[in-house]
């Protein structure tokens, strides 16, 4: 025994010895490991947010900073920033993880009744158990419901797919579309600034970006002439198949007319692309005369060619509107036009992932088929989704208003969505100082503003921007009083920073 226990350093050296003596060295290094995950840039969770926790540590720990808490103000997180959950909503997630809390008499008994049907269609009646991959049926013919009220034209739960949120349906959808290389490679019209998300997903999918510039001076208005400039220079490099429209928009906080989105639908069908409708803002519209209509109706009401033929893939999500509940985790796409064999292999994708999280798919049915009049939760929910919707339109009247007083500062007014993108004038000492650090000017200027202020926004860059100009997007998000302190603090930094580098 004690030979073999002699042995066993020696055989150990030996496994970990490659031949010819040298040590084993990793089989994952940054030059082996998938290229593609390497292109992949993520901005609201970027260096800048890296920095803003490390900043979080160090007042932790007591180190003396010129402000007393980090304002992360780079993502659009309401229950972070202090938005207060739909009591409907958490009523019926609770009833459904603990089902004891039918016997509490505090409850009301719409959110039981919902409860007990949802629980019902639950394996073993339990939110622990794995629902069928598209989704609980009750809950997708519940959103069928819904978008026919929207709509005012059919829609068919076995359209409908249930998701880990909108981002994992958008990523599925892009990966139908994806396929092959060099001048071949699909290529998906983006808008410039848009959500990383998209930037992101095509970097980790190996295929083409297509910029399209949104009209800054026209309130970030989207142009059919400068889609069709856009198409005609991606398809020198690769085979453009895709549109990605974000409406209300994300970054830039436009509204969409009726008539621009029939106008795009035509493009996309004289063109022959597909069409990916990001409507996750739609509940967050603001500016008067802005209506929110979505790619669906609009399509369907145009009638033939256009309603028979153009491939339409629209997302929702229970994270941004009124409901604010982002880490739960659950959306939706429905597909319109899609080929019948291509839609089964949409169904074999999300299989692969089982299913969403079950009890997000709870509260998106609570949002989908919310209290009606008479029941005894639709006074509290209506006026709970009223003073939510109104607060924000009162901070994006108040975002435009403080930023616009600043020289400098160019604010476009926040017409949906629950962010602003102002653009800024950096002088050249400015440009000069970035460019020693190697950062990008508004990379520089939020950097600053961060370790000065405790201010958290993301610079421009990161959603793209037309060159030469400099941006960043920050969320409306923080409850009004402290949202105006941000603002003032924001704009008095700024001053500041322009007096340094002129």
């Amino acid at each position: 025994m004690r030979a073999l226990r002699a042995l066993r350093p020696r055989r150990l050296l030996a496994m970990a010895a490659a031949p010819g003596g040298s040590r084993r060295g990793p089989v994952l290094t940054p030059e082996s490991m998938n290229p593609a995950i390497r292109r992949v840039e993520y901005a609201v969770r970027g260096p800048i947010v890296v920095r803003a926790l490390e900043l979080e540590q160090e007042l932790r720990k007591g180190v003396s900073k010129p402000f007393t808490e980090v304002i992360k103000a780079n993502i659009g997180d309401a229950h972070a920033m202090g938005q207060q959950p739909i009591t409907f909503l958490r009523q019926v997630a609770a009833l459904c993880l603990c089902p004891e809390l039918m016997k509490d008499s505090s409850l009301p008994s719409d959110a039981k009744e919902r409860a007990r049907r949802l629980l019902s269609a639950c394996g073993g009646q339990s939110v622990g158990s794995y629902s069928a991959s598209p989704g609980v049926q009750m809950v997708r013919e519940n959103v069928a419901r819904y978008i026919e009220r929207r709509d005012g034209v059919p829609a068919s739960p076995d359209d409908i797919f249930l998701s880990t949120g909108a981002s994992d349906a958008i990523v599925n959808i892009l990966k139908l579309l994806v396929c092959g290389s060099g001048s071949s490679r699909t290529g998906v019209l983006i808008p410039i600034p848009q959500y990383p998300l998209y930037s992101a997903a095509l970097a980790e999918l190996d295929a083409a970006q297509v910029r399209y510039y949104l009209a800054e001076e026209r309130c970030w208005a989207l142009d059919v002439a400068e889609l069709r400039r856009a198409l005609d220079e991606g398809r020198r490099r690769c085979s453009p198949r895709v549109l990605c429209i974000i409406n209300p928009g994300n970054p830039t906080g436009q509204v969409q007319s009726r008539e621009c989105i029939e106008d795009v639908i035509k493009f996309a069908y004289e063109e022959k692309l597909f069409l990916m409708a990001d409507e996750v803002y739609q509940d967050n519209v603001y500016a008067k005369g802005s209506a929110f209509y979505s790619f669906k109706k609009v399509l369907k009401e145009m009638g033939p060619p256009y309603s028979d033929s153009v491939e339409l893939a629209s997302f929702h999500s229970i994270s941004k509107g009124y409901m604010g509940e982002c880490g739960l985790r659950s959306g939706y796409v429905e597909v319109v036009n899609l080929h019948p064999e291509v839609k089964a292999e949409l169904s074999k994708l999300v299989s692969v992932r089982l299913c969403p999280p079950v009890l997000g798919q709870m509260v998106l049915d609570t949002i989908m088929d919310p209290p009606k009049p008479g029941d005894p939760s639709y006074e509290r929910f209506q006026a709970e989704k009223e003073a939510v919707l109104s607060a924000l339109a009162e901070k994006a009247r108040l975002t435009q208003e403080i930023f616009n007083r600043t020289p400098g500062i160019h604010c476009n007014p926040v017409q949906g969505a629950m962010y602003s993108f102002p653009r800024i004038d950096l002088p050249d000492g400015a440009l000069a100082a970035a460019k020693e650090k190697q950062q990008a000017p508004d990379m520089f200027f939020c950097m600053r503003l961060l370790e000065e202020t405790g201010i958290c926004v993301v610079p421009g860059s990161g959603f793209g921007q037309k060159e030469g100009t400099f941006h960043f997007r920050m969320t409306i998000l923080p409850p009004t009083d402290k949202l105006k302190i941000l603002l003032e603090k924001l704009s008095a930094f700024y001053t500041k920073f322009v007096k340094e580098f002129s």
